[in-house]
């Protein structure tokens, strides 16, 4: 943590002032403040944000530094693209620490200051993936803060053996226990569910799992899921990835599953998806749940897209929402920012006295015309340490 008072910034829409972060937090936003002891930048005007924040995706699974990847496997079988990823990660010998290194330090230097990264778990590459994105997470510490969770990608009840990895993930200290499509998957939906929600209970963690199933599978999936987090008391340790289900179009189905995920404090992480239906802004606002947002994997084996920048994903977010006027576009931003950092169960970032000193400076004439923009970042500051200028973050990249 450092001190630092930032000169001749506009506090989102706001007139310049000057923002002052001392102890790595915001200690005073104003006018000729003290800056006795601090470092000074001056952000010539430009816009200031809170830290942003990735809260969905996957930093071992990237090809960020890798020739093109040619893809053969189209988006219409899961399982093909599971299997097919398995093998081509063995194939290609990817090494989790250098590629969630690169991964991260790209998402960083679009001004994310905390991320969440589900980490393949299975009987092939075994907790190899967790040691390499947990020793990037320890590396990059003063640069973004990075929650693991334990993801079991090729199936649980399919795949014998990845109910212990998956133990022994939470032992090696993931944050997170992980699951995936339990009907869709592995076709065992109380085998699959049972065995997360009791690992969960057994080392005190909380559950962000995949859903993807639709319609009327996925929402009795979400059912049950929503069952055993009830049963075992579980307010505000719940997140449910993707959600699709969430955007049926029968109210009379999808309300009483957003009520209850409101009540029990739950977490809906989005990617803003174009080919799907998907959980809105302000439905989400609407009950109460908490709502943040992800890039997913990024230029992977899955597919080319992702860059990492969660200004740009803000942008989706509003075009899947339909938010237009300058007001909802801070709705789509929160997402992407302080709402994201509420879903991760990690303190909101603001700016705002007391909040953490988490800033990112960006080119713009309003917060609108930033996200849309998204130029490359002018400066990002984590806990008053500057760590990127002018798209670049400070530590390079292996």
């Amino acid at each position: 943590m450092s001190d630092l008072l930032i000169k001749n910034v506009r506090v989102l829409d706001g007139d310049p002032t000057e923002i002052l972060i001392r102890d790595g937090r915001i200690a005073a936003i104003g006018d000729r403040l003290d800056q006795a002891g601090a470092a000074v930048e001056d952000a010539g005007g430009r816009i200031a944000l809170p830290g942003l924040t990735e809260a969905h995706t996957h930093l071992d699974k990237s090809l960020l530094g890798y020739p093109w990847y040619h893809n053969d496997v189209g988006g219409g079988n899961l399982m093909a693209m599971i299997d097919n990823e398995r093998q081509m990660k063995k194939r290609l010998g990817l090494d989790p620490h250098v590629q969630s290194m690169r991964h991260a330090l790209q998402t960083a230097s679009f001004g994310a200051t905390l991320i969440r990264s589900h980490v393949d778990i299975d009987t092939t590459g075994g907790l190899s993936a967790l040691e390499g994105v947990m020793e990037t997470a320890e590396k990059l510490a003063d640069v973004v803060e990075i929650q693991t969770v334990a993801f079991p990608q090729s199936g649980l009840m399919i795949s014998p053996g990845t109910a212990n990895l998956l133990d022994e993930a939470m032992k090696m200290g993931a944050d997170l226990m992980g699951g995936l499509d339990p009907c869709g998957v592995d076709r065992d939906p109380k085998g699959h569910l049972d065995t997360i929600f009791a690992l969960a209970e057994k080392h005190g963690k909380g559950i962000d799992i995949h859903l993807h199933e639709r319609g009327e599978l996925g929402a009795f999936s979400m059912e049950q899921i929503l069952n055993r987090a009830e049963a075992l008391g579980m307010k505000g340790m719940l997140t449910v990835s993707h959600a699709f289900c969430l955007g049926m179009p029968d109210p009379a189905r999808v309300n009483p599953l957003l009520e209850r995920l409101g009540a029990l404090e739950a977490s809906i992480m989005t990617t803003a998806p174009a080919s799907s239906p998907a959980p809105l802004v302000k439905q989400m606002a609407e009950y109460g749940i908490r709502f943040g947002a992800g890039n997913d994997g990024i230029q992977d084996i899955w597919g080319p897209y992702g860059n990492g920048d969660m200004l740009e994903r803000a942008k989706f977010v509003g075009l899947r929402s339909n938010l237009r006027s300058d007001a909802e576009m801070y709705m789509a931003l929160d997402v992407c920012s302080g709402g994201g950092a509420q879903a991760m169960g990690m303190e909101r970032r603001e700016l705002k006295v007391g909040a953490p000193g988490d800033v990112v400076i960006v080119e713009g004439i309003a917060v609108a015309h930033a996200i849309v923009h998204h130029a490359p970042r002018k400066l990002v500051v984590k806990a008053g340490r500057v760590t990127a200028r002018d798209g670049e973050t400070l530590m390079t990249a292996p």
